[in-house]
């Protein structure tokens, strides 16, 4: 069995081969459609079902530079005219309620001397 995209999928055995045979049949009964309408349905019906099963997430199947292209395609897709966090906002104390780390930046959130 070839799919669009010319890959071949493995084919059923031959006893699931009679049955599927025996699907088309009910199916061209149901719809009153020709069996040679209704195979090429089927046919691309189990092709999806097939390549659902064999498809792995991306994670386990990608190589280096393929995580490496995907993370530099992610990196480019955000805007660059999103300003930076002040220090401040990074700090401990940008973070979390800490009243005394407070006192270490100014107004516009740089770290000043102690």
């Amino acid at each position: 069995m070839v799919n669009n995209n010319n890959q071949i999928l493995p084919l059923p055995p031959e006893d699931d081969r009679e049955e599927l045979e025996g699907v088309v049949q009910v199916l061209a009964n149901v719809t009153k459609l020709p069996a040679e309408v209704v195979k090429p349905h089927l046919d691309a019906l189990l092709e999806q079902l097939m390549k659902s099963k064999q498809e792995q997430p991306f994670y386990k199947t990608a190589t280096a530079l393929e995580w490496i292209t995907a993370f530099r395609e992610w990196a480019e897709s955000h805007r660059r005219d999103t300003p930076l966090l002040s220090e401040y906002a990074l700090s401990r104390a940008g973070i979390y309620d800490d009243e005394e780390s407070e006192d270490s930046y100014d107004s516009h959130g740089h770290c000043t001397p102690p």
